[in-house]
């Protein structure tokens, strides 16, 4: 019975690539493979006709040699020219190693980046307003001088892993499964150190007490995050190096707090300026006193906004309001003159519209009961 052509048996073209050619392959495999047709000649005859295809096809060698003269290019070859064809051809089993290659990670390289690392820093509220430009000291892993950071002494190199030649993987095959595990003789580097380096033990990296100047912008807030690009932790036998992020923490102020871009304040008023009106001199974040203006017959809790004396708002260029609530304060420690001023005062009338009010109010409920 003659054979049927390899790229019919495939249902492909002839110009077929090679990505083609797999996935025509998998899927026959798949529907013909005899664990899933337990009993069933034909499905194992089609299994054996697609591995013998794809075994001469994916192949750029046999492949030329099957166009230039069909079958006849193997007939004289020992076993078939298939491994023996069949089950053992390596075609199914060229389909399994790579998908079960790509489920455990074959085929990547070992990360040998620095870890990230951070800092708190606290600053006043004051900074956080203005910015800040600070000097921090930190420990960090950084790259050996000894061995500029390959973990080898000096005059020799890592060599090449023997167990996984170089690959950082072991394979291990389970049936028609192929596994790949991270390579436990070289943790997935591909390389050992025979003779490490005598600064750093062969880990490539040292311990370093480093200072580092962190710019701290205006505007930030709790929480907010500074991001010093490869300033973490060296990375492992020349791997790129971390990052650095600075946290910010505002320490509480004695005046001053903050709601966003606002900031409030309690301003104590003397109580002749809260009666008749006047102006007092406020605070602020900038340094400097500010003129506010208070109106006449203002009541304690009362507040006024100063516009644009706020914090300013990080990366937007606007300005937040300092908004100020009045505690109008009452006197005490008065001379005897000022007590009979004050007494004059009241017997010149009622000044206190609320007071009289609430007491109208008592009187009416007490008059209900």
């Amino acid at each position: 019975m003659s054979k049927r052509d390899f790229y019919e048996t495939l249902g492909v073209s002839k110009n077929a690539d090679e990505k083609a050619l797999k996935v025509a392959y998998r899927k026959l495999a798949m529907e013909n493979h005899p664990d899933r047709n337990p009993d069933n000649e034909a499905a194992a005859d089609r299994f054996r006709e697609a591995s013998e295809a794809y075994d001469v096809l994916k192949d750029p060698q046999k492949r030329a040699a099957y166009d230039r003269m069909g079958h006849a290019a193997f007939d004289n070859a020992a076993g078939g020219g298939f491994g023996g064809g069949g089950f053992g051809g390596g075609g199914f089993s060229d389909i399994f190693d790579q998908m079960f290659s790509e489920f455990s990670g074959g085929g990547q390289q070992p990360d040998t980046s620095g870890n990230d690392l951070r800092y708190d820093m606290s600053i006043s509220l004051e900074d956080a307003f203005a910015g800040v430009q600070r000097d921090i000291s930190i420990n960090v892993p950084v790259s050996c001088d000894s061995c500029s950071g390959t973990g080898a002494a000096e005059g020799s190199k890592p060599i090449t892993c023997n167990t996984c030649g170089g690959s950082g993987r072991v394979r291990v095959q389970q049936g028609f499964f192929a596994v790949e595990r991270t390579c436990t003789a070289c943790q997935g580097m591909g390389q050992v150190i025979s003779d490490p380096c005598r600064t750093c033990g062969g880990s490539g990296r040292v311990q370093q007490q480093k200072t580092l100047a962190v710019s701290v912008p205006a505007g930030v807030d709790n929480g907010t995050r500074i991001r010093l690009s490869g300033k973490g932790e060296a990375g492992v036998r020349g791997g790129a190096a971390g990052d650095l992020y600075i946290f910010i923490n505002i320490n509480p102020h004695p005046i001053f707090t903050r709601d966003g871009s606002n900031v409030m304040a309690k301003i104590p008023v003397p109580m002749t300026v809260a009666a008749m009106g006047g102006t007092i001199d406020v605070p602020t974040l900038a340094g400097k006193m500010a003129r506010l203006t208070i109106d006449a017959g203002t009541q304690s809790g009362r507040r006024f906004r100063m516009r644009g004396k706020g914090m300013p708002a990080l990366r937007r260029g606007n300005t937040g309001d300092q908004i100020v609530e009045v505690q109008i304060e009452t006197p005490t420690n008065l001379t005897k003159k000022q007590k009979e001023l004050l007494t004059a005062f009241s017997k010149a009338g009622e000044t206190s519209p609320e007071a009289a009010s609430f007491m109208e109010r008592v009187k009416r409920i007490w008059a209900e009961d």
